[in-house]
């Protein structure tokens, strides 16, 4: 299997649907000859024509809706909202028409549709380019949220959610687009939705983490094995809808359970796991449920000692671990 970056991962995925399946293009701003402006369509636009690579207009609403259509007359659009942060614009569309569609139609009318959008800090991009939205959007029944961690992952769940007859949003944490590498299988391949994984066997406790952070979290339970801990770790992958059993199995067999993820404490997505955690495996746990999470500002630094003050990184996590270790 050749290694790839995350990105490379992606715009394989891509070009692979888009030559599967004619009924599948791709539109965003700067998506075209400029290949987006992390360069995950690059090629494609030359590979496709302009009928399938579709530069649009800086209106996030009218990419959504635009797909919303698409995808109504049987088409399999991916949207590309160049950074998450942008997303809000399109918040009605993606709510009230895309996720709500088949369930107000009676299951007459399916949106087979991927909003891809690049998420998460640490990346210089300060306020308005290292959002953390995954949370506002797991709120959303009918919509699937997905967040690969690794390239195999990237890969197998976008070529899913590509051919998924429902909406995805799939937040790529861009930090890791060319700093995170593995092996990717070749050919038909795709990894299902709505299965968490667990990426790294453990004893004494599960640490819960999705995107960059699991990378992160993989690292720090290296230096935790080296002290004599065993930390078992459990890649979210898909956090709408959510595959309870395999993160419930996990923390009964440890009893203890450290969730981490970069976006604020408080309303993250986190504070979900650990209610979910706290209502079906209490009586399982040694020890409280734990969160890692960026402090409650209003977004990221952009001032690079700031960002890493805001950002969890390995070495916090592996804090975070002794800790609950040691409870």
């Amino acid at each position: 299997m050749p290694e790839l970056t995350l990105i490379e991962a992606l715009r394989q995925a891509m070009d692979e649907e888009m030559a599967r399946d004619d009924r599948v293009f791709i539109t965003g701003e700067d998506v075209g000859p400029r290949g987006g402006v992390f360069r995950a369509t690059l090629g494609l636009y030359e590979k496709y024509g302009a009928q399938r690579v579709i530069d649009s207009p800086l209106a996030e609403l009218s990419i959504v809706g635009v797909g919303i259509g698409a995808a109504l007359y049987g088409m399999r659009p991916i949207c590309e909202i160049q950074f998450a942060d942008f997303i809000f614009p399109a918040f009605n569309q993606i709510l009230n028409e895309d996720a709500r569609m088949y369930y107000r139609s009676g299951g007459e009318w399916a949106v087979p549709m991927v909003i891809r959008a690049p998420y998460g800090g640490g990346v210089g991009g300060g306020l308005y380019h290292s959002a953390s939205v995954e949370a506002f959007f797991a709120h959303m029944p009918g919509l699937k949220v997905v967040i690969p961690s690794n390239p195999a992952d990237a890969k197998g769940l976008l070529k899913s959610s590509v051919r998924d007859p429902n909406p995805v949003l799939f937040l790529e944490p861009k930090k890791g687009y060319r700093l995170i590498k593995g092996n990717v299988p070749e050919g038909e391949y795709t990894v299902p939705l709505g299965q968490a994984a667990v990426s790294r066997e453990g004893a004494d406790l599960t640490v819960i983490a999705y995107g960059i952070m699991h990378y992160y979290c993989l690292q720090a339970a290296e230096k935790l094995a080296a002290e004599g801990v065993s930390v078992e770790v459990v890649d979210v992958r898909t956090l709408l809808p959510l595959d309870k059993d395999t993160l419930l199995a996990s923390v009964r067999k440890t009893g203890k359970a450290l969730i981490v993820h970069e976006d604020n404490l408080t309303g993250g997505y986190g504070g979900e796991l650990a209610a979910i955690i706290a209502d079906e495996a209490f009586t399982d746990l040694d020890a409280p449920v734990k969160r890692l999470a960026a402090p409650d500002v209003p977004g990221v630094p952009f001032s690079h000692p700031l960002q890493d003050w805001f950002m969890p990184n390995p070495e916090k996590i592996a804090h975070a671990m002794r800790e609950l270790a040691a409870y």
